[in-house]
C-alpha cells in the first residue's frame, strides 16, 4: 500500500490499513492532524513515525522525517527510522550486564555490543496494540501497548510498556513512556526519528544550527561504548552550548569525531536522575526555510547522531536516496551502557516501581 501524503484537514484522527506483515498480520497507519497544518502519521509496526509534516516561515508544509512510501519497504528497510526503541536504547558493552549478582547475556547486533534492544525483538520490530485518543480539546493521539516476555533478547523479566503519542495545536509531538516489570531489568526507551528540517530527501543537514543544553558529554571508545568519563564539551567540537552549524566542526581532526565518523554521542542534560522535571535539551534551526524544532525531556541524556552511516542504500518517500548526513537524530534517553557504569544515572527498573518519561518535539518558525 502506498501512503497518501495529503495535507487536507478532513479529519483530526484517522486509521487505515498500512499493509500485511511477513507473519500475515494486518498493520495499521494512524494519521493525526492539528489546526495549524501539522500532520503526523504513525504505524503500530515498531511504533514508527512514518511522516511528520510541518510548515516553514512561508507556510509551506514539508515532511521533515526520513522514511519509505510503502509498508514492505518499512519492514525490510532501516529498522530505526521513526521507531520506538527498547528495551534498551543505545549500546550495552558486549551485550553483558549483572543485576544482584546474576549475569545476563543479550543478543549482539552491533559488533561486540547489543544495540537498541536487539536484532529481532527490539521494540522497533514488534507489532504494538493501539488505543486511539479522542479529545474535545486540542489534543489527539494514540497509545501503543506491548508486553515483552521474560528472556526476550536476553533481558530478564516480563516488561509491560505503554507509549503515547499526542499532537496539539502548539505544533508539539509529545511522547509519554510507561513501563513496569516483574523482575529487575534495564529499561531505556527513546524515539528515533531521523530529521531534516529542509524536508526529507532535500540534501544534507550540515547547515542546520544546533544548541544542546549540556556542558558535558560521555566520550566513547572505538566500539562507541562510553569510557565512563563525563568530559567537558566546552571549547571542543562537542560544544553546542550556543548555536553552531552541525557541519562547522564535523571534519575537524578529533579522536571522538573519528570514532563516531561524526557525531554519535550522548550529552549529559543532567548528571543525576533524581531531578526528572521537564528540561529544554536542544534547539535546531534550519536557516533557509526557518523551521525550528525544540526538544524538551525528563530524561538525563540526549544522543546526537548526525546520520553518519546513511550510505545511499535507502530510497525515501521522495524517491531520493538518503546519503550520509542527510538527517540527524536527537534521542532523549539515559546514558549508554548504564547497567555497567555505576556513576551513570541508573536504568534498573525493579518490581513495584514505575518507569515514566516524557519528551516533547515542538515545531515553530523564525
Amino acid at each position: 500500500m502506498t501512503i497518501q501524503f495529503s495535507t487536507n484537514l478532513d479529519s483530526m484522527l484517522s486509521r487505515t490499513q498500512f499493509g500485511i506483515n511477513s507473519e500475515g498480520k494486518s498493520v495499521d497507519l494512524f494519521t493525526i492532524i492539528n489546526s495549524k497544518g501539522m500532520k503526523v502519521q504513525i504505524t503500530n509496526f515498531g511504533g514508527k513515525v512514518v511522516s511528520l509534516f510541518a510548515p516553514d516561515r512561508n507556510g509551506v508544509i514539508a515532511d521533515v522525517v526520513l522514511g519509505y512510501s510503502t509498508f514492505p519497504e518499512w519492514e525490510r528497510g532501516n529498522p530505526y527510522f521513526g521507531a520506538i526503541i527498547g528495551r534498551y536504547a543505545n549500546r550495552i558493552a558486549n551485550g553483558v550486564f549483572t543485576i544482584d549478582g546474576i549475569a545476563y547475556q543479550l543478543n549482539k547486533n552491533n559488533g561486540p555490543n547489543s544495540l537498541h534492544g536487539g536484532p529481532e525483538f527490539g521494540f522497533h520490530n514488534v507489532l504494538w496494540s493501539v488505543e486511539e485518543i479522542h479529545d474535545d480539546g486540542n489534543i489527539r493521539g494514540i497509545t501503543l501497548y506491548y508486553s515483552s516476555p521474560d528472556g526476550e533478547e536476553g533481558f530478564p523479566g516480563k516488561l509491560d510498556v505503554r507509549v503515547t503519542y499526542l499532537i496539539n495545536d502548539d505544533n508539539e509531538l509529545r511522547i509519554k513512556y510507561f513501563a513496569r516489570t516483574d523482575k529487575a531489568t534495564p529499561v531505556n526507551l527513546t524515539h528515533h526519528s531521523f530529521f531534516n528540517l529542509c524536508g526529507e530527501g532535500k540534501g544534507d543537514i550540515l547547515g542546520h544550527k544546533l544548541i544542546i543544553n549540556a556542558e558535558k558529554f560521555t566520550p566513547v571508545d572505538s566500539n562507541l561504548i562510553p569510557t565512563g568519563e563525563l568530559a567537558s564539551a566546552i571549547g571542543t567540537p562537542f560544544d553546542f552550548t550556543s548555536f553552531r552549524a552541525i557541519g562547522e566542526r564535523i571534519g575537524q581532526k578529533d579522536t571522538q569525531i573519528e570514532y563516531g565518523n561524526g557525531y554519535d554521542h550522548n550529552f549529559a542534560i543532567r548528571i543525576s536522575d533524581k531531578n526528572d522535571e521537564m528540561k529544554l535539551a536542544a534547539i535546531v534551526v534550519e536557516p533557509k526555510h526557518g523551521r525550528r524544532m525544540e526538544v524538551s525531556t525528563t530524561e538525563p541524556g540526549l544522543q546526537f547522531y548526525s546520520g553518519n552511516f546513511l550510505d545511499g542504500s535507502d530510497v525515501g518517500k521522495s524517491g531520493i536516496a538518503y546519503k550520509s548526513r542527510s538527517a540527524f537524530c536527537l534521542e532523549t534517553q539515559h546514558f549508554p551502557d548504564s547497567p555497567n557504569r555505576s556513576n551513570f544515572p541508573s536504568t534498573i527498573l525493579r518490581p513495584g516501581e514505575i518507569f515514566n518519561s516524557e519528551t516533547i518535539y515542538r515545531f515553530s518558525v523564525e
